[in-house]
């Protein structure tokens, strides 16, 4: 009885589970690969896993809804063409503004699939495979399969991921930025409370007058401004633009967020969570290699950690139950 208990408690606090994981996990790689755990190479990993954390943090919102998004790679991949052919026409645009541009353009992307679930009534898994095809297909048609490469960009366009602040790139302070945000928004904010409650009842938000579709297409479209934003972060960081940037980039995101905890059933999860199972897989991509694990077994672990957070997942909601609606609705 007393195993089941901790493991219970465990369960019920998988967020310091997963923290206790990745401290474990830099524990055992630094004993090996001392280099690792140092400040700077840390930075260096934070930096590589920011757009990930970014992404799953907004993935998770449209996942409370009981939907999925998986067109933000596509997404990625338009906008950052978008902005950098913008770039090569007027390369006197100023970074912020094409920032803001990304932001727009992605957005655009996001409310388009959540019309489709909303208003149309079509599954999001369905609508979102579908804009997947479109939306890469929509860059090679800007492109006409052409790459926009480092020396067409304009230094300012490049320098804003790069820039550095206290040590960590602007990159990874945009994604501190957005956890927060993010963070804020679900907790403090009656839209980001109704989203728990469509998802974790859908009927009983309905005879609440909350309107299910409504915030469903809400989470769409803030997952597409994100990933739109992470296009140029994208596209800027690695200093070119094509057709394949961040392809299969979307299944990442998913596994971060149920690594984090996020329920696929919807209405349960954390933004911490999902930042926590984002630098998790970052990890995982970055330290494995360090010590000598082949691509194969790196795909196994990953594979495997996955379906453990699936089960832990499940337990945990068979014990604590589902939410049916949140305090600022009551």
């Amino acid at each position: 009885m007393k195993n089941t208990s901790l493991i219970g408690k465990l369960i019920s606090h998988r967020e310091w589970l997963l923290a206790g994981i990745i401290a474990l996990m830099l524990v055992g790689v630094g004993s090996t690969a001392p280099f690792f755990i140092s400040p700077g190479n840390l930075a260096e990993v934070f930096d590589d896993t920011a757009i990930l954390i970014m992404l799953a943090c907004a993935q998770m919102l449209v996942i409370l809804t009981r939907c999925i998004d998986l067109s933000v790679a596509s997404n990625i991949a338009f906008t950052g063409m978008c902005v950098a052919l913008i770039n090569v026409a007027y390369p006197n645009t100023p970074a912020l503004v094409t920032l803001i541009m990304s932001i727009g353009i992605g957005g655009v992307l996001g409310a388009f699939n959540g019309i489709l679930v909303w208003l149309v009534g079509i599954p999001s898994i369905v609508v979102t495979l579908g804009t997947m095809s479109i939306y890469r297909g929509f860059v090679f048609l800007l492109s006409g399969g052409e790459w926009v490469n480092a020396h067409e960009m304009t230094p300012q366009f490049l320098a804003l991921p790069r820039a550095t602040f206290l040590d960590l790139t602007v990159l990874s302070w945009i994604a501190i930025a957005v956890t927060i945000i993010m963070l804020v928004f679900t907790r403090f904010t009656k839209t980001g409370l109704s989203i728990f409650a469509v998802g974790g009842n859908p009927k009983a938000a309905v005879y609440s007058g909350l309107n299910v579709g409504k915030y469903q297409f809400i989470t769409f479209c803030i997952s597409g401004a994100v990933a739109g934003m992470c296009g140029y972060l994208w596209v800027s960081r690695y200093a070119v633009a094509y057709v394949e940037v961040a392809v299969a980039f979307e299944l990442q995101v998913v596994a971060a967020c149920v690594i984090g905890g996020i329920s696929i059933a919807g209405g349960i999860g954390t933004i911490w969570g999902a930042a926590l199972g984002a630098i998790f897989l970052g990890l995982i991509n970055n330290a494995l290699p360090v010590i000598g694990i082949s691509p194969f077994w790196q795909l196994a672990i990953s594979g495997l950690v996955i379906v453990l957070a699936v089960i832990i997942n499940s337990r945990s909601e068979k014990r604590g139950g589902r939410r049916i609606l949140r305090e600022a609705h009551q």
